[in-house]
């Protein structure tokens, strides 16, 4: 009898405990929550000892006060308010104590205003928070296919933070040596945006961005002329899921059928939801963040220059309904849920540290229009959802689905 293979056995189960007790590694408990058929695999896990936190980290913060909607109006009374100026004076107070809260609690007032002179637009922040407010309106007014009636403050993506703690900018480090290193396709790193995995790193420009079309697989044997995805769609494909995932705190099945991964008409409508967000996002990076680059100094961009943009986890903070689904809106809801003036100065005129009215009133050019999202190929796997966000039923022919209108929902 080989007397040292029970020793060895249980030298590797000591060594085995050790490295999860001594370590201080824990298995987390986990709470799974059927949302399909039994037997399906139609489950949603959570860690517990997360929630507690995450329950903290999206307490909703009450209003300062209940404003008065009567009275004079802001543009009247104060110099140089181009987007709210149609609030009661009482109203537009009440607003910019909730976002100084909201945004600069320590900073306070002047983080976004020279104290000598409250109208000028010298200090950079000012220039951004005007182009945000107008952000937020038209996620509130053009985007309720995703966002719903809960809708989106400043809080939601800054909850007290000048900058949001979930943003992306296009990463390419490390930079390729040279030689075979030069073909690694952006992976085979540890792509930051997508779950610290080896998989495409820089996909959420490609898709939260760029309007390029997700693509994963054919529904037959061979390749078809309606889908030539390959191996590398597939892995950038994972890679923005892995971003969406980790976002939203959820796992596939949330949004996907273990059986059907590419059936609309088996999909749960979070599907559909997800659809309108991934163009939302779009819309946001292309016709908000970017336009603000010359604004935004150094400390604001990207190793490669690019602007602080928008991605799933900077509203869902790591829940699957921001705030657990808990709407501001009724505080703010003539700030916030129609749109004011929709001017877009022309920043590439802006000069830091100078004084200067960015959008005279009357004088600006009017907000560029969303580029046009190229109808996809026919494929199942990314065919568009109804034309009305509030039907849960994609599509029955997947084959031959309809496309909604390129542009958002007219203004009500």
């Amino acid at each position: 009898m080989k007397l040292w293979i029970p020793f060895a056995i249980s030298a590797g189960s000591l060594l085995t405990i050790a490295s999860f007790v001594g370590a201080g590694w824990d298995a987390p408990p986990v709470e799974s929550e059927q949302i399909g058929f039994r037997g399906t695999g139609m489950y949603v896990h959570r860690d517990v000892e997360n929630q507690e936190a995450l329950k903290l980290a999206n307490v909703v913060p009450p209003a300062p006060w209940e404003a008065d909607p009567s009275g004079d109006r802001a543009g009247d009374i104060y110099e140089n308010v181009q987007v709210l100026g149609d609030l009661s004076d009482d109203q537009f107070n009440q607003f910019m104590a909730s976002i100084t809260e909201w945004i600069a609690p320590e900073a306070g007032c002047n983080y976004c205003h020279n104290p000598e002179n409250l109208a000028s637009d010298e200090v950079y922040q000012k220039v951004v928070s005007r182009r945000m407010i107008q952000m937020t309106q038209a996620i509130n007014v053009d985007w309720q296919s995703h966002v719903g009636q809960v809708g989106a403050t400043c809080y939601t993506c800054h909850r007290g933070q000048a900058i949001p703690a979930n943003y992306w900018y296009e990463d390419l480090e490390p930079k390729p040596a040279g030689g075979m290193t030069q073909n690694r396709a952006g992976q085979n790193v540890v792509a930051m945006f997508a779950g610290n995995s080896s998989l495409p790193q820089n996909v959420l420009k490609d898709y939260l961005l760029d309007a390029k079309q997700i693509r994963v697989h054919s529904t037959t044997a061979l390749p078809t002329s309606a889908n030539l995805a390959g191996t590398k769609e597939t892995e950038a494909t994972w890679s923005l899921m892995m971003h969406m995932s980790e976002s939203l705190g959820v796992n596939c099945t949330t949004c996907h059928n273990s059986r059907a991964f590419n059936a609309w008409d088996e999909s749960p409508p979070q599907r559909v939801t997800a659809w309108h967000g991934i163009r939302m996002v779009r819309d946001i990076n292309a016709n908000y963040m970017v336009g603000l680059t010359p604004v935004f100094p150094d400390i604001r961009k990207g190793p490669e220059g690019d602007v602080f943009k928008v991605g799933c986890g900077t509203c869902h903070a790591g829940v699957q309904k921001p705030l657990y689904g808990v709407s501001m809106l009724q505080d703010y809801a003539d700030s916030l849920t129609r749109k004011g003036p929709t001017e877009v100065p022309d920043f590439a005129s802006y000069q830091p540290g100078t004084t200067q009215r960015m959008a005279p009133a009357g004088d600006a050019p009017t907000t560029p229009a969303a580029p046009a999202d190229v109808t996809p190929p026919v494929d199942p796997v990314e065919a568009a959802p109804p034309a009305d966000p509030a039907a849960v039923t994609p599509p029955a022919d997947p084959a031959t689905p309809s496309t909604p209108a390129a542009t958002p929902p007219a203004t009500p």
